[in-house]
């Protein structure tokens, strides 16, 4: 078997040489610094190296992406809330003016793709047949976008120049062609380079090719060359950072410098980290590797380089020495293993934070999750505290698992959200080699990669070739990881679900919770030392398994986290009789769970609203920093200013569904005590059913959801005053919701309907905010309710012009009965929305009302309101207003200046400021779900 695999691989070998011929790019290239532009004369010479007769030639043409708001990376950024390529400046964009192409001398019809002007089409006039070439001629100016997009451009110290030249598409079964979408990952064959590029004197180039420099004042002419070489880097500054450090085998040029590590230090540490990839990959077909700040910090060490220095946890030697790591292995694989990073981008993440994993065993397998902090008298008391840096991978994982919110690694990269993208799914596949590690055993996925890599460099490769290297090294099934674990986003999940005593036996009942059959490793411990180690294959249902009696403290599954699981709690199991399984642990704050433990967590809890004022209290819940389905709190409180005891209690059980377009749905209670006015109280209690629906996809921030619920109200009255239906009531209030928060054309809209004894009530509150395309805001919305019946007394329960009763307790009023006063002048924007405080502010019929503002510079917007408020046996009455609105952040923090209304010029009246309408939030939900919006 050995000898027919040699043979087959040794005629691979001799097959490349004969039959795939590289592909050459000739450029001549004078960089303009005045006008940030690079004058280009291109020469491509063309190898059809495929099976197929090709009519035309696609290239890529990045440095067009830049060139308006139409293009895919500029609706790439506005999906991630980002606006500064749409709306940006003439002299910041980028783009690629193509004088002309011509194919073997002759010029060629050409042209850009619809919708994608990054991608050309070049018709060929005779096909080109397999194993020719044709020599590609093109005449282009590159305009050089500014640096602050990507990252690559014009910045303060020159140009950092990356996808700056047009290349060739791979052609593989099809055209693997790909839009910038600001994920680096463009796919490229290698090539042999010859560039000459001229630059101003007073510049350096530094580049990932190796070059000569010819000095021609007052220019510099600069001769770059390379062969197997693709993603040519340029660093053309006024000032160059980069140093060379010669290492035993490769000259590794960086500007990713430690200020605290002398070059002696760093050559040893850079020694170190290419000794450790040679070992688990062999020898490299690079000897210049260029490491800069700008692509490094497009991809850092999450967790590790996040913090400023004076507050990081870690040594400034383990931050460089992984921060440099990631980079060197990142850059190596990807210069050397040809794979589509958009739809085939797990394999070399996966690669890289396995070796990442490794690295830190090997080397660094003392430091803990927190770092040094970690022994400090108040963090060592926590379960995070004693958790090793690289358990952060099944943490990070668990976390996002736990929402439903991960997706398959062989979803397409531009489909993954941010957060996917840059952390989970990465963490997701290097687990997965950890996981085929451990399962395979013998070091059997080592020397597969090994192989893997050996036959492939240089050459494109994807999963199937790995997945064929690993099955020649092993007899084990491996099917279930190249089929759910990287096509479906389904969780490991098994539980000892019960254990029984025989005479010298336990009977182990081990239960596999969820919908994907994986192997499971299975561990006894005694003494908090591994006893017992052994693999599990094959359980679909239940499987019962015997273990000698008497001889481990624990029982447990996935001890070492090898692999990652949606749910780590119900793994152990105590052999040693007791009352509970787990003992009790309080905790304070939150914490990472601990699984041998039944964890209670308390935290200080404070509040404040004008008649309780500051509130200070306890919150108990059992809610750790991943999420459970069941959690409950209970946080009684006392207020300092009324001397009240009070405080609130929920208890929420989420269900999740996987094959529906149902989310989620959430089952409910929750209530909570506060005053409403001076020395009087109210208690809620609101059962809620809320039902979430999915998104089209994680990238997409919509959000849709419908919620019933049942509010219950009872509030004290005064002494002196008899107690009515409007203190003491229960409201049946069902609710529609759609949430679209996109940052150029922003879209909510919400039906709502309310019963009660008294009355019954419908209402829509549509709103609409749009961004022109001078950048200037607009935002409209519309308000319209009507009671279906009302027999109630008063105002109570009528719909508010200026403010709402909120007879429901849902709106976070500091001081809800105030009538005059800074707390009367907090504003929710809410049924009518008006500002001024108009002769009529109720309508116990209907309402109809219209809320407008425009931008007139930054945040400073004019605002206009008219309404419609109907009243029994009252004429309509129509409302008018308009002011100065300072939208500071949107629904978080405003201050509204009436100018004009149905009372007349308000700036001209007595008592101005007290007419003045702030909004304000101290919601730290609201605030986070502002500021990550485009991430998760």
């Amino acid at each position: 078997m050995k000898k027919s695999y040699y043979i087959s691989f040794l005629l691979f070998i001799v097959t490349t040489i004969t039959f795939s011929q590289q592909n050459e790019i000739q450029i001549n290239a004078t960089l303009n610094s005045e006008k940030n532009t690079l004058q280009i004369q291109q020469e491509i010479l063309y190898f059809n190296n495929s099976n197929t007769e090709l009519n035309s030639i696609f290239l890529h043409n990045w440095a067009n992406s830049f060139k308006d708001r139409e293009t895919p990376l500029s609706k790439r950024f506005i999906e991630d809330f980002r606006k500064d390529l749409y709306f940006a400046n003439e002299k910041d964009i980028g783009y690629s003016k193509i004088k002309n192409i011509s194919i073997n001398f002759n010029n060629s019809i050409y042209k850009e793709l619809e919708n994608r002007p990054d991608i050309l089409e070049v018709y060929l006039e005779n096909p080109l047949k397999p194993k020719e070439n044709v020599r590609i001629k093109i005449t282009y100016i590159v305009k050089i976008p500014n640096a602050k997009f990507t990252g690559y451009g014009k910045n303060n110290n020159g140009y950092h120049l990356r996808y700056w030249y047009i290349t060739p598409a791979i052609y593989k079964s099809d055209w693997q062609i790909m839009s910038n979408l600001n994920l680096d990952d463009l796919f490229e064959d290698v090539t042999t380079f010859d560039i000459k590029i001229t630059t101003p004197s007073n510049l350096t180039l530094v580049s990932s090719l190796k070059q000569d420099l010819v000095k021609k004042q007052p220019s510099f002419e600069y001769h770059l060359y390379g062969k197997n070489k693709k993603d040519v880097i340029l660093n053309i500054e006024k000032k160059s950072n980069f140093k060379n450090f010669n290492t035993d085998s490769h000259n590794i040029v960086t500007d990713v410098l430690e200020d605290d590590i002398n070059d002696d230090l760093t050559k040893d540490i850079l020694n170190r980290e290419i000794k450790f990839l040679k070992n688990f990959l062999g020898d490299f077909p690079l000897d210049k590797v260029i490491i800069d700040k700008t692509t490094q910090g497009k991809n850092p060490v999450y967790g590790l380089t996040q913090l400023p220095d004076f507050l990081s946890p870690y040594s400034d030697i383990f931050k460089y020495d992984l921060k440099m790591f990631k980079a060197i292995s990142k850059r190596y694989l990807e210069q050397t293993l040809l794979i589509n990073q958009r739809t085939d981008y797990w394999l070399i993440d996966g690669l890289q934070n396995y070796l990442m994993l490794e690295y830190v065993n090997r080397f660094y397998p003392e430091i803990k999750l927190l770092g040094k902090v970690s022994n400090s008298w108040f963090l060592k008391r926590f379960n995070i505290s004693k958790l090793n840096f690289n358990e952060k991978y099944p943490l990070i994982y668990q976390f996002t698992a736990r929402k439903f919110l991960d997706q398959s690694l062989t979803t397409s990269a531009d489909s993954l959200s941010n957060f996917n993208r840059k952390i989970v799914s990465k963490y997701k596949s290097g687990l997965g080699f950890t996981y085929l590690n451990g399962f395979l055993g013998e070091g059997i996925l080592d020397k597969s990669i090994y192989n893997f890599y050996q036959q492939n460099k240089l050459n494109i490769t994807s999963t199937k070739d790995f997945q064929e290297t690993l099955s020649t090294n092993t007899e084990k099934d491996i099917n279930w990881f190249f089929k759910d674990y990287l096509h479906t986003n389904k969780k490991i999940d098994y539980t000892i679900d019960d254990v029984k005593e025989e005479k010298d036996s336990l009977k182990v009942i081990i239960k596999n919770k969820r919908n994907i059959t994986a192997p499971v490793a299975f561990y006894g411990i005694k003494n908090k030392e591994i006893k017992l180690k052994k693999w599990l294959t094959n359980i679909d249902s239940t499987k019962t398994i015997a273990v000698a009696k008497d001889e481990f403290d624990q029982l447990v599954l996935n001890y070492e986290n090898i692999y990652p699981e949606y749910n780590t709690l119900d793994n152990w199991y105590n052999t040693e009789k007791k009352f509970f399984n787990k003992p009790f642990k309080f905790t304070l704050i939150k914490d990472v769970k601990a699984p041998n433990y039944n964890q209670l967590f308390y935290q200080p809890n404070v509040g404040y609203n004008f008649y309780d004022g500051l509130i200070l209290g306890m919150k108990f819940h059992n809610k750790p920093l991943i999420k459970r389905n069941l959690e409950f709190r209970i946080a009684p409180a006392y207020a300092l200013k009324s001397q009240m005891i009070n405080g609130s209690f929920s208890i929420l059980y989420n269900q999740f569904f996987e094959e529906t377009s149902i989310y989620k749905i959430s089952y409910g209670i929750a209530g909570n005590t506060l005053q409403y006015a001076p020395d009087l109280s109210y208690s809620s209690l609101n059962p809620f059913v809320d039902i979430q629906f999915k998104r089209k996809s994680l990238r997409d921030a919509t959000s849709e959801f419908i919620t019933a619920k049942l509010v219950s109200i009872d509030k004290e009255v005064a002494p002196t005053a008899i107690k009515t239906d409007q203190d003491s009531y229960s409201v049946l209030s069902l609710s529609y919701n759609y949430i679209n928060p996109d940052i150029i054309k922003e879209l909510r809209y919400n039906f709502s309907t309310e019963f009660s004894k008294d009355f019954s009530k419908a209402a829509v509150d549509f709103r609409y905010r749009k961004l022109t395309s001078s950048d200037t805001q607009l935002d409209f919305r519309v308000f319209a309710g009507t009671f279906i019946h009302n027999n109630s007394e008063g105002d109570y329960f009528s719909f508010g012009l200026d403010r709402a009763n909120d007879y429901l307790f849902q709106l976070n009023y500091y001081g809800r009965s105030e009538d005059s006063g800074i707390f009367s002048q907090q504003f929710i924007i809410t049924e009518g929305g008006f500002k001024s405080v108009l002769p009529t502010r109720f309508a116990n019929q209907y309402m109809l009302s219209l809320n407008s503002s425009i931008g007139l510079w930054r945040w400073i917007e004019f605002y206009n309101d008219v309404a419609f408020l109907k009243n029994r046996k009252e004429p309509l009455f129509f409302g008018y207003e308009n002011g100065i609105r300072f939208n500071f952040i949107h629904n978080i923090f405003e201050i509204y200046f009436p100018l004009y209304s149905n009372n007349g010029w308000e700036i001209s009246q007595e008592a101005y400021p007290q007419k003045i309408r702030f909004t304000f939030t101290g919601d730290l939900g609201a605030i986070f779900n502002f500021f990550r919006r485009g991430f998760f």
